[in-house]
C-alpha cells in the first residue's frame, strides 16, 4: 500500500484514499495569521478537486483570530459580499493523522487572485524568486511554547489567569522534567515523526513548563509547512490530553518571551555548494551570505510586522530577556537579532532571531528569505557586527525597530522593497490586517488601567 509521504501526483492521491477505503479525507489551509482552517471533505469532492480545485470561502481571508470582519480591507469584506475563492490541494502535502485512524490530511493553498494575499503562495513566490537567481533556500524553524495543566474551558474560567504550569520553576535543559514526564515528550516525538515535521531536538527551556521543539531542516516550502503543522497539532495533542500550549510571544511579564527562530541559508543550484561557505573568508562568511546578510538587516525594520504580526509581539522584544530590539548581526551572539553561525559547507547559515513563536511561519519565513535576496540583488553590505552584550550597546537610530504592531504596519506599507518583493495586493491587505488588530486593541479596557485609575483618578 502507498505510503501518505509516498503521494506526489494526483494519481496517487486518488489511489492512496481508494486504498484505505475512506469515505473522507481532512483538507487544510493557512490564514493571514497562520492559524490552520479546514474541513472533512467527502471521497468523491476531494476526487473532484484534485482535479479542478474547490471552493473556500474568501471570509478567512478577511477576519482575524476571533473571527471578526476586517472593516478595513479592500481585497475581501461586505463590498465584495465575502464571495468563494479558488483553492487548489497540493498532493504531496498527504500525512497520516495518527490520532484518527485511517484518516488522511491534506494541505491546500489558495489560488488565482486569491493567491496573492494567501501566507503560502507569497512564500512561494519568494522561493521561485531564489530559485531564479540560482539558489535553492533550506530553513529550519525552531519554536518555545509554554504548556499549562489547563483547558480551554478552565483557562477561560479563570479569566486566564492562575493557570497552572505543566511544571514548576526555571529548569532549562533539564533531565529530570524529560525523564518524569517522558510519556509526553515521546508522545510529541512520535507525533511529529508520523506526520513529518521530526523533531531534531526538544528540551525544557527557562521557565515554568516551557519546552522548546527545534524542526529538521527542510527545503524552504517543506520546512514552512512543518512549522505550520507543528504548530497546530502540537495545540491538538495537548487538548486531546487535558492540558494547553500556547505560542504566544509573551504570555505572563513574569518570563522570557518565546521564540520562532528561524535558520536559513541557500545552496548554489549549478554546483549544489553552499553559497554561505567560503573557507577562505573571515567567518566563513562567502561575498553571497554578506550581502543576504546586510539584505535583512536593512529591512527588518521596515518587514518588521510580518514577523511580529501582534500585539503581543511587542511585549516580547525588551532588553534581557532574549529578544532584539535592534537589527543588530553578531557572530554566534544571542543577543543580537541576527546571528551567524559559521561551520561548513553543510552547516553554514544565519538564524533570524527575532522571530517569535506566534509569527505565521509562512510569513516569518518570506521575510527571512526575501530580505536577504534583496540584499543579494543589490549588493548591499551588512554594518559592524555586535561584539558583546547587544543591549547595552548604542546602534545607529536606522537600526531601531518599531516599538508598536501599528508603527510596524505603516513601515510595510511605506516599503518599496516589499512592494517589489511581495506585491502591492499583499502589502495593502496585511498592513490593513494589522492595523485592525491594533485598532481591536485599543477598544480594550485592561486590568492595569482599572487598577491604576478606577478609584483615584
Amino acid at each position: 500500500m502507498l505510503k501518505p509521504r509516498e503521494v506526489k501526483t494526483v494519481e496517487d492521491a486518488r489511489r492512496i484514499v481508494e486504498e484505505r477505503g475512506i469515505s473522507h479525507v481532512k483538507v487544510g489551509l493557512f490564514d493571514n495569521d497562520g492559524v490552520m482552517r479546514g474541513k472533512y471533505m467527502s471521497r468523491e469532492k476531494f476526487f473532484s478537486s484534485l482535479d479542478d480545485g474547490f471552493a473556500f470561502c474568501d471570509v478567512v481571508l478577511g477576519w482575524d483570530v476571533k473571527d471578526q470582519l476586517y472593516d478595513n480591507a479592500s481585497y475581501t469584506g461586505w463590498h465584495t459580499g465575502y464571495p468563494d475563492a479558488p483553492v487548489r490541494i497540493l498532493p504531496a502535502s498527504c500525512r497520516d493523522i495518527p490520532f484518527e485512524d485511517g484518516m488522511l490530511l491534506f494541505l491546500a493553498e489558495f489560488d488565482k487572485q486569491a493567491e496573492a494575499v494567501c501566507p503560502r503562495g507569497t512564500l512561494r513566490r519568494v522561493i521561485e524568486r531564489c530559485q531564479e537567481m540560482g539558489f535553492e533556500p533550506y530553513a529550519a524553524l525552531e519554536y518555545e511554547f509554554f504548556m499549562f495543566n489547563e483547558t480551554p474551558e478552565s483557562a477561560r474560567a479563570k479569566g486566564f489567569r492562575d493557570l497552572i504550569p505543566y511544571t514548576p520553576d526555571w529548569f532549562g535543559y533539564s533531565m529530570i522534567r524529560n525523564s518524569v514526564h517522558a510519556e509526553l515528550y515521546h508522545q510529541i516525538l512520535d507525533m511529529s515523526e508520523a506526520m513529518d515535521f521530526p523533531i531534531e531536538g526538544l528540551h525544557t527551556e527557562t521557565g515554568p513548563g516551557v519546552l522548546e521543539a527545534a524542526i529538521a531542516v527542510d527545503r524552504a516550502e517543506a520546512a514552512a509547512d512543518k512549522a505550520a503543522l507543528f504548530k497546530t497539532f502540537m495545540k491538538v495533542l495537548a487538548q486531546r490530553q487535558g492540558m494547553m500550549a500556547t505560542f504566544m510571544a509573551k504570555w505572563s511579564g513574569k518570563y522570557p518571551g518565546q521564540s520562532g527562530h528561524i535558520h536559513v541559508s541557500l545552496r548554489d543550484k549549478k554546483t549544489d555548494k553552499s553559497a554561505f561557505y567560503d573557507a577562505n573568508e573571515k567567518h566563513c562568511m562567502s561575498k553571497i551570505q554578506r550581502h543576504f546578510l546586510a539584505g535583512q538587516q536593512r529591512l527588518m525594520p521596515e518587514m518588521l510586522c510580518m514577523v511580529a504580526p501582534t500585539l503581543n509581539s511587542y511585549r516580547r522584544m525588551i532588553p534581557g530577556f532574549w529578544a532584539p530590539t535592534d537589527a543588530t548581526w553578531g557572530v554566534e551572539n544571542r543577543t543580537a537579532a541576527l546571528r551567524v553561525i559559521p561551520g561548513s559547507d553543510k552547516s553554514q547559515r544565519q538564524e533570524y532571531r527575532l522571530g517569535a513563536a506566534d509569527g505565521n511561519p509562512y510569513l516569518a519565513l518570506s521575510v527571512a528569505l526575501a530580505s536577504g535576496l534583496y540584499g543579494i540583488m543589490h549588493e548591499w553590505e551588512p554594518g559592524e557586527p555586535v561584539e558583546g552584550n547587544a543591549y547595552d550597546i548604542k546602534h545607529p537610530p536606522e537600526l531601531a525597530l518599531p516599538r508598536t504592531l501599528w508603527d510596524a504596519a505603516q513601515r510595510l506599507r511605506a516599503s518599496d522593497a516589499a512592494r517589489e518583493l511581495f506585491g502591492d495586493a499583499f502589502v495593502e491587505h496585511f498592513a490593513a490586517s494589522r492595523e485592525w488588530e491594533e485598532r481591536e486593541y485599543r477598544r480594550h479596557v485592561s486590568d492595569w488601567e482599572l487598577d491604576r485609575y478606577f478609584e483615584i483618578i
